[in-house]
């Protein structure tokens, strides 16, 4: 009986004995919060996705004819445009700036354009019919204009679409004014071949009209 004892506790003993050297052997489990951190900084509910800055504006209206222009957007707010246009007569160039202060929805837009001298007389042929004679007032027609439009603009990702419409001021000068009475004073015999007409100065014509147009912005970068 006494030897089963002393077997039995030395049994225990070397038990006790390897599961403390087990434990000191085995390595302490390590636990990295790295990755959890990353992911709570991704998941922050207040970021929002960065929107695209530079694109592509195409528009057509009245007095602004065709455009095509760059986009810089630096904020979401603010929206800046520079490009050329024609309307069918010359080419000119517009300038513009676009308020928005939801990013998109309702819209302020600024913009400043000049069209370059160009002859008027093949366009307007084409809507009067081959029986239109040439004016010498329509040879050389340009002008410069101002816009001040509100407007409704649809998305602010990668597309937008908007309508503007508001008032434009312009300003012509009408050139070869002195030719044309020249000739209807010829044609109503008024005057004799001595007759001459000279205008100083070509008249300016400035006016406030209504305008609008459509647009379409496409977002590349």
């Amino acid at each position: 009986m006494r030897t089963t004892r002393v077997l039995l506790g030395s049994l225990l003993a070397v038990l006790f004995t390897h599961q403390a050297a087990a434990q000191q052997v085995a390595p302490a489990p390590t636990t990295s919060t790295a990755p959890a951190e990353e992911l709570a900084v991704s998941a922050e509910p207040g970021a929002t996705p960065a929107l695209p800055m530079f694109g592509l504006m195409m528009d057509a209206g009245l007095p602004d004819g065709m455009n095509g222009s760059l986009i810089i957007r630096p904020t979401r707010w603010l929206r800046t445009h520079v490009g050329g246009s024609y309307n069918m007569i010359s080419s000119g160039v517009r300038a513009g700036v676009a308020l928005l202060p939801f990013g998109s929805g309702p819209s302020l837009t600024l913009e400043g354009g000049h069209y370059f001298d160009g002859n008027a007389n093949g366009v307007a042929k084409k809507f009067a019919g081959p029986s239109f004679k040439d004016n010498a007032l329509l040879e050389r027609i340009g002008y410069d204009y101002a816009n001040a439009h509100l407007g409704i603009d649809f998305g602010s990702q990668r597309v937008t679409f908007y309508i503007h419409g508001g008032m434009s001021f312009i300003r012509a000068t009408v050139h070869n004014v002195d030719t044309v009475v020249q000739q209807q004073a010829g044609s109503s015999g008024l005057g004799g071949s001595d007759t001459t007409v000279s205008i100083k100065q070509d008249p300016v014509i400035k006016a406030w009209t209504p305008s609008a147009k459509l647009g379409l912005i496409v977002y590349l970068w």
